[in-house]
């Protein structure tokens, strides 16, 4: 059986680390066949492991001192921190001790560190982040949803692909139908940087492209992966987000309002659970970063114990189905259509 070993920054997120190293422990024992780095003060991640004695065989502590925090200049912080937990976690990768990374930490230096310390594959431009989305019908991902702001076309025909690999191999979707984000749904339609790029998406044989997709149709509509460059695609996860927890308020609101409404709100309790469930990130463990070696797990930084054994549970999925080398090969069918 093969091991699937996977680098924990335990330092990263709101909560860490003892939600972090409890989820470690939750994934080694929901999951036999994977090994986890956790990356921070050894006496500390040795304390929170000694009720853990079922799967501390599988659980091996890579000692870091350093932290980098939430409000760090992400770059700055990476190449100054080499002894912090993330970075720790990312050297694993680089260095073979670990097929994949999971932080919860700050955005800017995963996207930074997973970038200069691992590397992307080579042929591929620029990673994206990529999280899975609920929609009306099916989850799509969007991709990038913030760490390349300016684009050039073949960075988001890169992206189609890398998107599609993810959505087929870890979320089972047979065909991904691949959206491009535009004003219109026409070929036409959008500015320079979306024309082109329909060209190029059209042109391709890597993935299923199925046109241009307006906002209104990205949450309904039958896309599976969602194109945006990072500055809209950011725009888009933002807005999402805030329209959500405000149409959450606003139905509390309104139900509460009343005695009528009130009973109202009781009876439809087990669907408004069912609701809330279907829109919770821990489902989903963390957004991938697409397009570096291995596999590296951006989790929310609010993230709890369920979040990080889902995002562990990612990682293992993307390293099982070698998402890496899927868009490695999935290169060759972009090869004759890049720009010159």
């Amino acid at each position: 059986m093969s091991e699937y070993v996977i680098a924990l920054d335990a330092m990263g997120g709101d909560q860490a680390p003892d939600a972090i190293v409890a989820g470690a422990v939750e994934a080694l024992r929901r999951f036999p066949d994977i090994r986890i780095l956790l990356a921070g003060p050894e006496q500390r991640l040795k304390a929170l492991l000694s009720g853990a004695d079922d799967v501390a065989g599988r659980a091996d502590i890579l000692p870091a001192d350093d932290v980098i925090e939430m409000d760090e200049p992400p770059m700055l912080a990476v190449r100054k921190k080499v002894n912090s937990s993330m970075v720790q976690a990312m050297l694993a990768v680089r260095d073979g001790r670990a097929g994949a990374v999971v932080s919860a930490g700050n955005t800017g230096a995963v996207l930074a560190c997973g970038m200069l310390r691992i590397g992307r594959i080579p042929g591929i431009e620029r990673p994206a982040l990529a999280p899975v989305i609920p929609g009306v019908k099916k989850p799509f991902l969007l991709i990038d949803a913030g760490a390349n702001v300016d684009c050039q076309p073949r960075y988001l025909e890169q992206f189609g692909l890398m998107g599609s690999v993810y959505m087929r191999t870890v979320m089972g979707v047979e065909n991904p139908a691949v959206g491009l984000v535009n004003i219109g749904t026409e070929a036409e339609k959008g500015n320079r940087l979306t024309k082109e790029t329909y060209r190029l998406m059209q042109a391709q044989t890597s993935y299923s492209f199925a046109g241009n997709a307006e906002a209104r149709d990205i949450p309904t509509g039958d896309f599976d992966v969602v194109v945006a460059d990072g500055f809209d695609g950011n725009i888009i996860l933002k807005y999402t987000e805030g329209l959500v927890s405000a149409m959450m308020g606003m139905l509390k609101a309104n139900l509460m309002a009343s005695k009528v409404s009130k009973i109202g709100a009781a009876l439809s309790r087990p669907a408004f659970r069912k609701f809330k469930r279907s829109m919770d990130y821990n489902a989903y463990g963390g957004a991938p970063l697409l397009g570096v070696e291995g596999a590296v797990i951006k989790a929310h930084g609010a993230s709890g114990e369920q979040a990080i054994m889902n995002a562990v549970r990612q990682a293992r999925e993307m390293l099982a189905g070698d998402v890496a080398g899927k868009i490695r090969e999935g290169l060759k069918g972009l090869s004759d259509t890049q720009e010159q």
